[in-house]
């Protein structure tokens, strides 16, 4: 089970004495390490160095961030199985890297989530969004899926990248809407969104914030794959509310231990983000970025929720037929 913090509760918690039961938990001495698996600047490190702040003193006297940057990410994942469990070394990743990457490149990824590390917690959730060039015809989803019906041919549309959720996303609308569609794959969303605002795809399937800002001013946003609608965004209607509740996904970060670290330790991490969580700077954080400080209930949970979404994964990879080449 996990929750997601608004502003209003997290003043609550907080008034409450926001932690997670301390019983047993145990919080390290010396200084700490975040890894993640991205360059500096990117929406991991960010969100790391968020966390990083607000974990100094409850986790540890002072964290820092490391990038173990290459390989899509896995070399962050490698690198903090095989580090000293003693708590000083943790891993932040998007859940891809856990729950996707295992089905994509079968032959590349050298690490399970369950039994290689010790999941502690997601950190931020975040939905990814279906966007047309402004000027589309179309005004509404099933309206788009009516238009590329009627144009007789393949229709480019982009994702941040081959082998993502969002490409997998793509493969699903087309094979359930019957449509023919052409993946572009590009190396992060900034190109897919410029291509998209000049009129060159026919529609993009990506991270809400990396198009939110675009809304409205060259492109126009017609679904959102979160369970409600964005504040921000109210006309904006979810996949679900348009009859495709298989749409209904999100991204997470997370933070994992290497396999091995003393379940005091683990317990301390996670209570030490979950009050990091709920104070109402992160929430304002995160919210600048289209994410919300969604933490799991207990290691546990997080646990169940890895390996539920990589069984899901792994469902719509194969019935994809997508190989790495692809």
């Amino acid at each position: 089970m996990t929750f997601a913090i608004g502003r209003r509760a997290a003043l609550g918690l907080l008034a409450a004495g926001a932690s997670v039961p301390a019983l047993h938990a145990q919080t390290v001495s010396r200084p700490a390490r975040i890894i993640v698996g991205f360059p500096p600047g990117g929406s991991s490190d960010v969100v790391a160095r968020l966390y990083a702040e607000r974990l100094r003193g409850t986790y540890a006297p002072q964290l820092l961030v490391d990038g173990r940057v290459g390989a899509a990410g896995r070399i962050a994942v490698e690198y903090v199985k095989g580090v000293e469990p003693d708590g000083l070394t943790f891993l932040q990743t998007p859940a891809s890297m856990l729950t996707l990457q295992p089905h994509v490149f079968p032959r590349e990824v050298r690490y399970d989530a369950l039994t290689d590390l010790i999941p502690v917690s997601t950190v931020c959730t975040y939905p990814f969004a279906f966007a047309v060039p402004k000027d589309h015809p179309a005004q509404t989803l099933p309206a788009w899926i009516d238009w590329a019906k009627a144009q007789g041919r393949e229709l480019p549309w982009a994702s941040p990248a081959a082998g993502s959720a969002p490409h997998f996303m793509g493969i699903m609308l087309g094979r359930k809407a019957g449509i023919t569609l052409t993946h572009v794959p590009f190396r992060g969303a900034a190109p897919a969104v410029q291509d998209l605002i000049a009129g060159r795809l026919a529609c993009f399937i990506g991270v809400l914030g990396d198009v939110s800002t675009h809304h409205g001013q060259g492109l126009r946003l017609l679904a959102v794959s979160s369970a409600a609608r964005n504040p921000r965004f109210p006309d904006v209607p979810t996949f679900r509310e348009l009859g495709h509740p298989d749409f209904d996904k999100e991204e997470w970060f997370g933070a994992l231990l290497p396999a091995g670290t003393p379940a005091p330790i683990v317990a301390g991490l996670h209570g030490a983000i979950r009050a990091a969580a709920a104070t109402p700077e992160m929430v304002a954080a995160l919210d600048r970025l289209e994410y919300a400080p969604t933490t799991s209930e207990s290691p546990a949970a997080f646990a169940a929720r890895i390996r539920q979404e990589r069984e899901e994964w792994g469902a719509i990879v194969r019935e994809s037929g997508f190989r790495p080449e692809n």
